[in-house]
């Protein structure tokens, strides 16, 4: 399903995709630890890798791939992954599931959303 509108909200750092009139809006964080690349999925079942410290993620550049996905390109340097349009709509209608099982796994591996890098803001 393609969506009817696609927008980037820097300020609730989501990613908004419209279908049939109602917004979902996708965090640039879920989105990087779901990413449907070979580097999170792995290759294979059970082949997976645990994305973690990625809470403050943000999204450099979003571009389409053909007429059925976007490539999203976030600041942690992940670049790879195509996001057709089905796997966004899968995680627009699951999100909040998804996400607890994100959250659980996580917290079984003793791991965290927080980053390990420390953020220096211009004053």
């Amino acid at each position: 399903m393609i969506p009817e509108a696609i927008k980037v909200k820097k300020s609730s750092r989501c990613v908004a995709l419209t279908y049939a009139g109602v917004e979902y809006q996708l965090s640039f964080e879920m989105l990087r630890v779901l990413s449907p690349s070979a580097e999170v999925r792995g290759h294979g079942v059970g082949n997976e890798v645990l994305q973690f410290g990625k809470k403050d993620v943000g999204l450099l550049s979003m571009e389409p791939a053909g007429n059925y996905a976007l490539k999203l390109n976030f600041d942690d340097g992940h670049d790879s992954g195509l996001y057709d349009w089905k796997y966004l709509y899968h995680l627009c209608l699951n999100q909040d599931a998804l996400w607890q099982d994100y959250l659980d796994r996580l917290e079984a591996a003793g791991k965290s959303r927080e980053s390990s890098q420390i953020n220096f803001k211009a004053l």
